[in-house]
C-alpha cells in the first residue's frame, strides 16, 4: 500500500514555487512596461481632442466674422457655442473645452483646455498671421505639447 502512494506521488507533476514566481515575475515586468505607455497614449488622445476642438473654435470664429462684415469682435465663447453646438465652454473632468475666446476688430483668440491634462492649446488670428502655441500644465502631461507650438 505504501508502494502505490509513492508511485503515485512520483507520477503526478506539476509547476514547482520557483518557476511559479519566476512568471509571475515575468508577467509583473510586462505591466510596468505597458501601463506607463497606455497612460501616455491617453494624454496624447486627450490632447489630440482640444487641438481639434481649437481648429472648430476657429473656424466658427472666422464664420462669425464673415456674417459681421469681417470684424471679429462678436468672438466670444458663448457665440461659438451659438454657432456651434457642440462646442463646449464649461469645464469637465474627461472632455476638452474652449476656455477662452475673445476677438477684435481685426482677429482672435481661442484657447481649448484638454481635460485631464490641462495643456492649452492656443489658435490666435492676428491680421490675418495664424499661430498656433501650446502650454503644457505640468512637465508630465506634455504628450501632445512638446515644443510649445503646434
Amino acid at each position: 500500500m505504501l508502494n502505490r502512494l509513492r508511485q503515485r506521488a512520483e507520477d503526478e507533476s506539476g509547476f514547482t514555487l520557483i518557476e511559479l514566481l519566476v512568471v509571475i515575475l515575468i508577467i509583473g515586468i510586462l505591466a510596468a512596461i505597458a501601463i506607463p505607455s497606455f497612460i501616455g497614449q491617453k494624454n496624447k488622445a486627450n490632447d489630440a481632442s482640444a487641438k481639434e476642438l481649437a481648429r472648430t473654435g476657429q473656424t466658427t470664429a472666422e464664420t462669425i466674422a464673415t456674417d459681421n462684415n469681417g470684424s471679429y469682435t462678436s468672438v466670444t465663447t458663448t457665440n461659438l457655442n451659438s454657432y456651434e453646438k457642440t462646442i463646449p465652454i464649461v469645464s469637465n473632468t474627461s472632455n476638452a473645452w474652449i476656455s477662452s475666446a475673445t476677438g477684435t476688430a481685426t482677429g482672435y483668440t481661442v484657447i481649448a483646455t484638454a481635460e485631464p491634462t490641462g495643456d492649452t492649446f492656443t489658435i490666435t488670428n492676428n491680421g490675418g498671421v495664424i499661430t498656433r502655441t501650446c502650454a503644457a500644465a505640468s512637465s508630465t502631461s506634455n504628450q501632445g505639447c512638446v515644443s510649445g507650438s503646434w
